[in-house]
């Protein structure tokens, strides 16, 4: 008989009408089955008043409760009165200090005497010390206590005056009128299943028992309660002593059901994916009932547990994804981060704009809008954008006003009406979950900032959406009586279930450990009675305690990887099972199943199609670029040639190295294209590099980039690179000139097309080349074809060995031998003279045009591309995608 059928059990032989039991719960999920308990008694009568602990405390002193934003804003209102803190620098001590009161509050006999000795402590510390100097840490220390010793007390009053009271205040209030509550209550009540009670609490309880107004159920077992060190038992072994406890009025109840035959399972799994991929495997289709439990000690593996659990019919979710994890808060987030950086820098930062855009569920129209704006700015590299580019580009969107300029209590109206469209809109549950959260704590915000007066600054209004992120989730509904049930451990709390599945039962998870915020020191809390890490993990053992001690399955899978805060050790309970449970514990060690991953290199069959594209289309224009893509990879020279798909282009924050070769190659033709058909000279060259930062600037705007994107960082750096390279290039020739030869530029950028290549003896079996040389000059008798390059010039001397080539490791070669070839067929006069066609590497400038010392390789080489080009055009040989070694 699970605890809360033993407790209606007992409640219906006392009497078989329940109306007039009061029964008070530690939290409201058990009340779903306690009616199912009574359904499944046929009981037909009026049902007994369920309340939670929180909800008795405010029956019992008739106060209104206050907590979060409402409590922050109206104790901000009390603060400021006497001192001049803004409500952002407020935010950041507050939230943890109202929960120290809350415990002050609970636990100690008089939280002034707290304050007090805090601030006496601090005191003690700085005897001896010049108090005078306000930037010591320590003196700041005790002037936080000296004024939290008078602020504290006023905030209670001011609470009280207007009828506020946090649940602190309303326990105080109850042990200050608990004798007139007694006397004038005549209701029954029933306190189930309590573990950690306040001392307050202990003593209403005792109260009540003793004048047989209450009575109460405790849900333990033998196991921890006979065992003096057991720490899951310290609070009821307590309980078990209060002289209201009799013969006429036992201790109820005390099972023996952890001793009974278990089957208990270990599993040590390396990484906190590893722990779910278990899961399937752990449920087969008998256990997926309500019967079973996955409990989850770490609620970041839900969406996780989730996946692997994709084949179970019937789940049911106990717990709450974190608000924080969630997309539109991450879109949240982003906005407020851009309304922060425009009032610093009167621009949009382009990432956030983009975290926005592509988050945002939005119309179609909105959609076309959105994807001008992004091709826009990544066609003029912008990573700074102006607030009338962002008008132009995107004024029209329907949300526009969120990037707006705008005051904190406008920007919250805004807030409020862009959640509100955005819901109307076909949205997934969870996501019209998110967006209905905010909605509602921006009107909650907005509503309670209007009952006073003092400024909300942006700073402010992203202060307060964190600090509710930190804590708030989104819960699931669900059907908690059938289906394998999902839940963390405080959810459990009262429930029964035949196999219960714990994962990720670390330490440090189970139990938590000393992650208490606070500002009370241990010995603090220990001194005044208040809750310290060691009592929270005596309250995490009985919890664990009291889930497997009725259970006949148990599994316990633990991540022993250690990474990150997890140290990949197991929790101390597990090891407390092993050494003194009386149970077999069995132990299995997972190993990493990943699964090969199948590398399976694209494949694509030409087809008739296929060929017939490539023969209309790209064989009439054949480029030396597109037959290094082949040789690099078959794969992006079909989706680049027969496809169409070219590599979308992103925003550079940093200048890349593609890039940069442009600015630099278009300074470079700016420069010679006023020196073409002439021979050059000194004041030429020398004029040229007194010009060359305006050269710079004018290739830089042919980009499209904003001018401001070399001004500053790396980026000015990479312009002066760039400038250094064209100057060294200009003074290279200047060299030459000097020294006496002739320079004379026969052309810049050449294109040429339609350049005829025989495949074979058929007339017909012909392709034709296309493409553009760099540079063209005569420099004394020698005409040199110049091909510009970012890298170095690599492998122009090397052996053709083969007739065949199998990779890109040759392209400068082919490079040079194409347009060699090309050259011959367009300009046959320029072989009057002596050609040689040459590599400029910016890298190696000073080493000049570098060329290929023997030409006679020029034939083997076409040939070679002749091979390549009709190994493109073989229908029988498919496009293969290329593998790369591993590094």
């Amino acid at each position: 008989m699970s605890f809360l059928e033993y407790t209606i059990s007992e409640l219906l032989n006392q009497n078989s009408d329940l109306s007039g039991f009061n029964i008070i719960l530690p939290n409201k999920r058990p009340e779903i089955f306690i009616k199912q308990i009574l359904q499944n008694n046929r009981y037909t009568g009026m049902l007994p008043c369920i309340f939670t602990i929180e909800e008795f405390m405010q029956y019992a002193t008739d106060k209104q409760l206050i907590k979060g934003v409402s409590l922050w804003l109206f104790a901000y209102d009390v603060y400021r009165r006497g001192y001049n803190d803004d409500f952002s620098s407020f935010l950041k001590w507050f939230p943890t200090l109202s929960k120290d009161w809350e415990d002050m509050l609970k636990f100690s006999e008089d939280y002034t005497k707290v304050l007090g000795y805090m601030q006496d402590e601090e005191r003690i510390k700085n005897w001896g010390e010049n108090l005078n100097q306000e930037q010591k840490i320590r003196y700041k220390h005790l002037d936080f206590w000296k004024k939290n010793c008078v602020y504290l007390p006023e905030l209670e009053k001011a609470l009280e005056q207007k009828g506020f009271a946090t649940m602190g205040m309303m326990y105080k209030a109850l042990k200050q009128n608990m004798k007139s509550f007694i006397e004038k209550i005549s209701e029954d009540f029933v306190f189930c299943g309590f573990n950690a009670m306040t001392p307050i609490e202990e003593t209403l309880v005792k109260e009540l028992i003793k004048y047989d107004k209450a009575q109460c159920f405790f849900d333990a077992d033998a196991y921890y309660m006979n065992d003096e060190k057991q720490e899951a038992g310290k609070f009821l072994r307590t309980y078990k002593k209060w002289n209201v406890f009799n013969e006429n009025r036992p201790f109820r109840r005390i099972e023996n059901s952890f001793s009974q035959p278990k089957a208990v399972t270990v599993y040590e799994a390396p990484g906190n994916i590893t722990q779910t991929k278990i899961l399937p495997k752990l449920i087969n289709s008998n256990d997926a009932s309500s019967k079973t439990a996955v409990v989850l000690l770490d609620e970041n593996l839900l969406t996780a547990t989730l996946e692997a659990l994709g084949e179970v019919k019937s789940i049911n979710i106990t717990m709450g994804v974190p608000i924080k994890n969630l997309a539109f808060s991450t879109i949240m987030k982003a906005v407020f981060h851009l309304h922060k950086q425009i009032s610093q820098k009167k621009t949009y930062y382009h990432k956030n704009i983009v975290t926005i855009l592509g988050g945002i569920p939005c119309s179609k129209a909105d959609q076309a809008y959105i994807s001008e704006f992004l091709k826009h700015i990544k066609e003029h590299n912008m990573v700074y954008i102006s607030a009338k580019v962002l008008e132009e580009k995107l004024g029209s969107l329907s949300f526009f006003k969120i990037f707006q300029v705008q005051e904190a209590d406008t920007l919250l109206d805004t807030l409020i009406d862009f959640c509100t469209h955005l819901k109307g809109l076909l949205l997934e549950d969870i996501q019209y979950e998110n967006i209905s959260y905010f909605e509602q704590n921006f009107k909650t915000i907005k509503n309670q900032i209007q009952a006073y007066h003092f400024p909300i600054s942006i700073d402010v209004l992203e202060v307060l959406m964190n600090q509710m992120l930190q804590s708030e989730s989104i819960n699931f509904r669900g059907e908690p009586l059938s289906g394998l049930q999902v839940m963390g451990l405080l959810e459990t709390r009262l429930l029964s279930f035949d196999n219960v599945i714990l994962v990720s039962a670390n330490e440090g998870k189970l139990p938590q450990g000393d992650q208490q915020s606070s500002f009370l020191p241990f010995d603090v809390r220990r001194i005044f009675g208040l809750n310290t890490f060691l009592e929270n993990d005596s309250i995490h053992a009985y919890h664990f305690y009291r889930l497997i001690q009725s259970a006949k399955k148990i599994s316990i899978i633990y991540n022993s990887l250690s990474s990150g805060l997890n140290t990949g050790e197991k929790s101390r309970f597990i090891r407390q099972l092993e050494i003194e449970s009386p149970h077999d514990i069995k132990q299995v060690v997972i190993e990493a199943q990943s699964e090969e991953v199948k590398n399976d290199l694209i494949t694509i069959p030409k087809t008739p199609e296929i060929i017939e594209n490539l023969r209309e289309n790209w064989a009439k224009k054949i480029s030396v670029s597109s037959l290094n893509t082949y040789l690099r990879n078959p794969i992006d020279f079909y989706f680049n040639k027969v496809l169409g798909i070219s590599e979308e282009r992103e925003i550079e924050e940093e200048l890349s190295v593609r890039s940069y070769g442009t600015i630099v190659h278009n300074a470079l033709e700016a420069v010679y294209k006023n020196f073409v058909g002439k021979i050059v000279t000194k004041s030429d060259l020398e004029q040229a590099i007194g010009e060359a930062d305006a050269i710079l600037d004018q290739c830089i705007e042919q980009l499209k980039y904003t001018k401001d994107f070399y001004n500053t960082g790396v980026n000015y750096i990479h312009k002066a690179l760039a400038r250094k390279t064209l100057e060294e290039m200009l003074r290279y020739d200047l060299d030459l000139v000097q020294k006496g030869h002739r320079l004379e530029i026969i052309g810049l950028e050449k294109s040429f097309k339609d350049v005829s290549f025989s495949l074979g003896e058929e007339a017909d079996d012909k392709v034709y080349f296309t493409g553009i040389i760099d540079r063209i000059d005569r420099l004394d008798d020698k005409v040199r074809v110049i091909d510009y390059k970012t890298a170095k010039a690599k492998s122009l001397n090397s052996r053709i060995n083969s007739e065949y080539f199998v990779n890109d490791s040759k392209k400068q070669i082919i490079q040079l031998c194409f347009y060699d070839y090309c050259l011959r067929h367009i300009s046959p006069e320029l072989f009057t003279s002596s050609v040689e066609c040459s590599i400029w590497s910016f890298y190696e400038i000073k080493k000049g045009p570098q060329s290929i010392n023997n030409m006679t390789v020029a034939d083997r080489v076409m040939i070679g591309v002749k091979n390549l080009i009709l190994e493109i055009l073989n229908p029988e040989i498919p496009f293969l995608e290329k593998q790369y070694p591993k590094f």
